[in-house]
């Protein structure tokens, strides 16, 4: 038996979910962790994110979100691309390194440059490479679209997750996506 579901949102103005009440909830919602990664005039700058999706695959589009209060705010609001690296199982500390405030995020991490500046983390179990789409002020984050322009999936990939505010491998997914253009290795990114 199946119970219908209302047309429209029941909505009930006089009791809105609360801030903590939304953060509990998404605690149990489990979400993959990437690195953003960019250029700016200071260096390479970079941030754990684990609000990325997948938006739309043709054109391949995706999204991400950023706080206001995010020190890497300004130069996102000034980049024209970035790469999103999409973490491993076992890059946990890398995860928390780029979540870290006051610190030097690349410090000890092995890194390098695309051709056009972004940095690539190695050993990730995915990358891409995408321009600034859209740049969206939603409530007290920054919605940034993107455009993907090159890709990079390591054969096999153990993705990292994060639920109730802990790391967590996730199982192996399918075998290897080849994208035209895609370095050989995940040591060696093309030049785009």
């Amino acid at each position: 038996m199946s119970v219908e579901q209302p047309a429209r949102p029941v909505r009930d103005d006089s009791a809105g979910v609360t801030p903590a009440q939304f953060k509990q909830v998404f605690r149990h919602h489990p979400a993959g962790v990437a690195v953003v990664t960019l250029r700016s005039p200071e260096g390479p700058v970079g941030f754990t994110a684990t609000s990325v999706i997948s938006v739309s695959a043709d054109p391949p589009l995706l999204a991400f979100s950023l706080a206001a209060t995010s020190s890497s705010r300004p130069a996102v609001e000034a980049a024209e691309s970035l790469v999103v690296n999409f973490l491993a199982a076992d890059q946990e500390e890398v995860a928390r390194q780029f979540a870290r405030r006051g610190v030097d995020r690349f410090a000890g991490v092995r890194w390098c440059p695309l051709p056009t500046g972004e940095p690539v983390l190695h050993g990730t179990a995915a990358w891409l490479r995408a321009e600034v789409d859209a740049r969206i002020p939603v409530g007290d984050s920054l919605l940034v679209t993107l455009r993907a322009v090159l890709a990079h999936q390591r054969e096999r990939p153990v993705p990292l997750v994060y639920a109730n505010r802990t790391y967590h491998p996730f199982p192996a997914v399918a075998g290897p996506v080849a994208a035209e253009g895609s370095p050989p290795t995940e040591d060696s990114p093309a030049e785009a």
